[in-house]
Parts: C-alpha cells; sequence; structure tokens
C-alpha cells in the first residue's frame, strides 16, 4: 500500500496567466462527464422501456415480482456500470437509489483514493466516513492538505498568519505564532491519525505475513515505518530455512507500544548469514550483540540503528551493549561499519550511546525539541576519527534567540576539530547551528577535496563583525570563493531549506541511506 500526505505549495503569483489553458481544462472535463452521463441514461432508459412482445409470458421481465429496472440490476453490472465514470460522478450515480449506494465501495473501484482537505476539525467526520468505507483495502492513498492555513500557521486567508507587530515585542508575536502554529499541527496529526488507525485492518498486513511464507529465496528483507504493518509476530512467518539464507534484515518501527520489539534475540539465532541489520537501537541489545559473535553466525559488516525519543521514553536504555560487546562484535566483525541517526535525543543519553569502541562510520543528528551540545560533537571526534565519513547536523527547535553556537565559550570550533581529526570525512551538513564564516573556510581547508558534499544552508551562516566592516570585500563573495577554492569545486551555500531532503524527510532520509549503506558490502 502506498500512502502520501502532502501540504500543497501555495499559487504561484504567475499562475493567472494560465487562467485560460485551465478553463479549457475543466470544459473538455465536463464534455468527458457529460457524454458519460448520456451513455449512462441511455443504458438505463432501455432497460425501463424496453418493449414487451405478445410471445413473453408475464414475469419474463420481472424480477422478485416487480419490473425490471435500475434498482433491480445485478451488483456486478451497476460495479462495471461505475467503473467507467469518475468519482464525482459515482458519488451522484449512487444517489438514484440505495442498491446503487451499496455498490458505490466497492473495492475494485477504488485501488486509488485522492482526499484534498482543509485542515481543519470540521474536516474529521467526512474523512471518518471515507475511511471506515475505504480504510480497508485502497491500495494507494493519497492525502493532500490545503495550503492556505497550514504553511500560513493557522491564520485566516484574510491576514495570511501574520500578527500585528505594533501590539507586542518580538517575543509576544512569536508566541503568537508558535501557539497558532502547535493548534493547526494538532489538528493536522489528529486527521493524520485517522488516516493511519483506518489503515490497520488493510489487508495488506495478511499479504505481508502471506509473502514471507511463501518465500523461498528471500535475501533482503526491509521493513520501515510502516504503521503496524510489521508486528512482533511478523517474523514467525518465515520458515527455518529461510532465516538461514537471509542476508540483510531491517526492522523499523517506533511506534510499538511498550517494551515490545519486532525481533528478539532468540529469532536472531535462525539468521546465521547475516551481513547487514538495521533496527530501532532500543532493540539491539547486549544479548543480540552475543548471538552475532557466536561462531556460527557468518560476520557482520553493516549495522544501522535509529535512535528515537520516543523508544527511549517507552523503553530502557539499560539492556543496550556495553564498550566490552562493543569490542567483542569488532573483533568477530572486523569490517564492522555503524549507522546511527539521533532523533531529538539528550546529552546526557547520547553519552551513554556512544560507547567508545562502536565502529561508527555514520551519523545523523535531527532536532526540534532537543539541541545537540559542542561537547557531544568533540567526543564523535575523538572517539570515531578512523571510522567517521559522513556527519549529519540537523536542528528545527523554535527559538527567538537565535541558533546554537556549538564554539560558545570554547577556543576551538567542535566543527573545526571534527573536520580535522576525522580524515575520512567526506560529507557534512549542517541546519539550524551558527557556522562562522571563517570556520567553514577552515572545514574546507582541512578536508580538501576529500570532502565530497559540504551542505550548509543560508540561514546558518553568520559572519564576524569586522568581515562585516570592511568596505572593500564582499563577505559573502569572498565566504564562496574561499570554500570553492578549499574544496577545488564549486560551492555554494543550501539557499531553500525544502530542497534539503535530509531535513524535511529525516525519515525517508535515514531508510535511503541505510540502504545504500547495506547495499555497499
Amino acid at each position: 500500500m502506498l500512502l502520501f500526505l502532502s501540504v500543497p505549495q501555495p499559487r504561484p503569483p504567475g499562475a493567472r496567466t494560465r487562467a485560460g489553458a485551465a478553463r479549457v481544462a475543466r470544459w473538455r472535463r465536463q464534455r468527458l462527464r457529460l457524454q458519460q452521463l448520456r451513455r449512462l441514461r441511455g443504458l438505463l432508459r432501455g432497460l425501463r422501456g424496453r418493449p414487451r412482445t405478445g410471445s413473453l409470458r408475464r414475469g419474463r421481465m420481472a424480477l422478485c415480482g416487480q419490473a425490471a429496472g435500475a434498482a433491480s440490476l445485478p451488483s456486478e453490472l451497476i460495479v462495471h456500470i461505475f467503473s467507467f465514470l469518475s468519482a464525482s460522478d459515482r458519488l451522484r450515480a449512487s444517489a438514484s437509489c440505495s442498491h446503487w449506494r451499496e455498490c458505490l465501495f466497492y473495492p475494485a473501484l477504488w485501488p486509488q483514493l485522492r482526499i484534498c482537505l482543509r485542515v481543519s476539525p470540521s474536516e474529521q467526520p467526512r474523512l471518518e466516513f471515507l475511511m471506515r468505507k475505504c480504510g480497508w483495502f485502497v491500495r494507494e492513498l493519497r492525502v493532500e492538505f490545503a495550503a492556505e492555513n497550514y504553511l500560513s500557521g493557522g491564520g485566516g486567508p484574510g491576514d495570511g498568519g501574520r500578527v500585528d507587530t505594533r501590539t507586542g515585542g518580538e517575543e509576544v508575536e512569536a508566541l503568537q505564532l508558535s501557539t497558532r502554529w502547535l493548534e493547526v499541527l494538532r489538528t493536522y496529526l489528529e486527521l493524520v491519525l485517522c488516516v493511519l488507525v483506518s489503515i490497520r485492518n488493510n489487508r495488506i498486513q495478511q499479504l505481508f505475513e502471506e509473502i514471507l511464507s511463501n518465500s523461498r529465496q528471500l535475501k533482503w528483507l526491509s521493513c520501515g515505518f510502516m504503521l503496524e504493518i510489521v508486528t512482533p509476530t511478523s517474523l514467525s512467518s518465515l520458515s527455518n530455512s529461510i532465516a538461514n539464507t537471509m542476508e540483510h534484515l531491517s526492522l523499523l518501527d517506533n511506534n510499538i507500544p511498550g517494551n515490545s520489539t519486532l525481533i528478539t534475540a532468540v529469532e536472531l539465532e535462525q539468521f546465521v548469514n547475516l551481513r547487514s541489520l538495521a533496527l530501532d537501537f532500543c532493540d539491539f541489545t547486549a544479548e543480540m550483540a552475543r548471538v552475532l559473535t557466536d561462531n556460527n553466525h557468518v560476520p557482520l559488516q553493516r549495522l544501522s540503528l535509529l535512535v528515537h525519543n520516543v523508544s527511549v521514553m517507552h523503553k530502557s536504555l539499560d539492556n543496550m551493549p556495553n564498550d566490552e560487546h562493543w569490542k567483542a562484535l569488532s573483533r568477530k566483525s572486523t569490517n564492522l561499519r555503524v549507522y546511527i541517526m539521533a532523533f531529538d535525543i539528550k546529552s546526557e543519553d547520547m553519552l551513554k550511546i556512544l560507547k567508545p569502541s562502536i565502529p561508527l562510520e555514520r551519523i545523523h543528528f535531527d532536532s526540534y525539541i532537543t539541541c545537540v551540545s559542542g561537547a557531544i560533537v568533540d567526543l564523535i571526534s575523538r572517539q570515531y576519527d578512523k571510522f567517521l565519513t559522513h556527519f549529519i547536523l540537523m536542528n528545527d527547535v523554535i527559538d527567538t534567540s537565535g541558533f546554537p553556537d556549538l564554539s560558545d565559550n570554547r577556543n576551538e570550533d567542535p566543527l573545526v576539530l571534527l573536520a580535522w581529526r576525522c580524515t575520512k570525512l567526506s560529507l557534512l551538513a549542517i541546519h539550524g547551528y551558527t557556522v562562522w564564516a571563517h570556520n567553514l573556510i577552515a572545514i574546507a581547508r582541512l578536508r580538501g577535496s576529500d570532502l565530497k558534499v559540504l551542505e550548509v544552508t543560508e540561514e546558518s551562516i553568520d559572519f564576524d563583525q569586522g568581515e562585516l566592516a570592511d568596505q572593500d570585500v564582499d563577505p559573502v563573495h569572498n565566504l564562496i570563493e574561499q570554500v570553492s577554492l578549499g574544496l577545488g569545486q564549486p560551492w555554494h551555500a543550501i539557499m531553500d531549506i525544502e530542497s534539503l531532503s535530509v531535513f524535511t524527510e529525516p525519515n525517508r532520509h535515514f531508510y535511503r541511506e541505510m540502504q545504500s549503506f547495506s547495499e555497499d558490502i
């Protein structure tokens, strides 16, 4: 099943110039609908007004003692008629009688469903009705939310979400915007939850388990962020012979309640040929690390771990592997490399998680509530300097005081030290943390052409007062020129944060990165 939740962008200013083409397209669609309705009326007129001959016995054209008509057509024929109509015409045709209305939500008619909603509590009854009717069988569901009251922070169409700054200071304005935005976000999440809850009983879960039970040569099983599609009992559908030949296993769902896990250490013992594994960090226990070091298991080469604040809140970190477990796992698998994504994790929890012996190659921090500290970045640069190749630092915390500065109260910027110590660093992406222009130039010079990707958003870059005071040098032009020279290739800051998929879709980025990370063995 494919599920799309999207918020369309507002109409661009130049859209009015295309009004003529839009009118032509609407006229053509209306003409097509009229032609379909005429064909339908002609078919019904023929069925109702078909002449009877004397040779026919009374009742030959009768069903259940009544004359044949639209209400007495077989359901299969009604569904066939509906299949030629658009969604809106099906709704109109279903109003003719109760029998037609019963045929409206036949599964074959709605393999794909597109719903357009406003972010408003009044939309919930309509959404619940559609989900109750179609949620259990639809195969592709696209839910789009109108932009006018979502992107503007919940303001009405007249004010565009703006606040009159003359009635208060900047902090009052930010608080009012934040409150309105949170109200809209709460309504949006309730509507999304209504969709997700309705598709829980969709047959895709049954089909998924049937695929597992009927597989004979399954090598790669990757299931990520599929709400309650993969359950703690899903792996029981796999036969022992298939589990023994599996080379990649990815089971990720941070919505599993309580202490439930998608896989246990006992189940992991079956996967003796596993070379790549991706799990929630709280599910990767010390006992699992011990299982992977057994002699009957092939060396594990890739391990991707998602550390999510939801999992950390409901599950304990007490069962995670300690440093001795990581040492044993590294001795067993000399080519083992680890990828970690930490989503809104507190610094004290990260200090527990980042054991010195983890062969950490890639790490991704993403924050909406909790920012990463300079001490954590410094710890990573010292402990994983021999392995680290990818470092992603993202922050979308609402803070009117500006972006956090990791170099505060420090002699050296932690990001510069990271570039200096981690000689294998090839990707560095930063948003939502202050990066000083002279430090960015230093990073480019330290890593040079080995740093293949350097992505920093324009709003994250700041300049010293001395750089801004120099009237002879354009600081922005100088930054672009110096960084480009240091990297040995043209460089520019990221202007539009929405184009940075790492920021806008962290879960999808992790899943995509995990796949490329696991395929590279």
